[in-house]
C-alpha cells in the first residue's frame, strides 16, 4: 500500500479487493483500492500495526475493515468504518467465536482460523 503522498509504503498481511484492483504502477504489486486488510500481530510489531500503520491505513478512501489478528490467543479484533469516517471495533474471542468480515461477507469461526495452534492457559481469554 503506498499510504502517503511523501510516498511512504506499508505491506499488510492481507489484502482484499473487489472491485478491479488499482495498481500504483506496472509492477503491480501496489494496490490503491483494497475493502479489508488483516495484520497478524506479533510482539514486535503490534505497537505500529495498531496506531501507525492504521493511522495510515484510515487514509485509503475504499478501506471499509481493518483487522487485527493475535498470534498469542483465540482473537480477531475488526474496525470497521462508519458513516462519517469513524471507526467501531468488534472483537472475537475464544475458539468458540466466529468473525465476521461485512465487507466480504465472510464468517470465520475461530476454531478454523487457530486449527493445530496451541494457546498457553494464561493467554487464554
Amino acid at each position: 500500500m503506498c499510504v502517503s503522498p511523501d510516498g511512504l509504503y506499508t505491506y499488510p498481511d492481507i489484502g482484499v479487493v473487489c472491485s478491479k484492483p488499482k495498481l500504483l504502477d506496472r509492477r503491480k504489486d501496489t494496490l490503491l483500492n483494497p475493502i479489508l486488510l488483516v495484520e497478524v500481530l506479533s510482539h514486535s510489531t503490534e505497537g505500529y500495526d495498531r496506531v501507525a500503520k492504521f493511522g495510515h491505513y484510515r487514509t485509503i478512501e475504499s478501506l471499509e475493515e481493518y483487522t487485527l489478528v493475535w498470534q498469542t490467543a483465540p482473537r480477531v479484533e475488526v474496525y470497521r468504518r462508519q458513516p462519517g469516517g469513524h471507526w467501531l471495533l468488534t472483537e472475537s474471542i475464544g475458539l468458540d467465536a466466529v468473525c465476521h468480515f461485512e465487507s466480504v461477507n465472510v464468517s470465520v469461526p475461530l476454531r478454523e482460523n487457530y486449527d493445530k495452534i496451541s494457546f498457553d492457559e494464561e493467554t487464554q481469554p
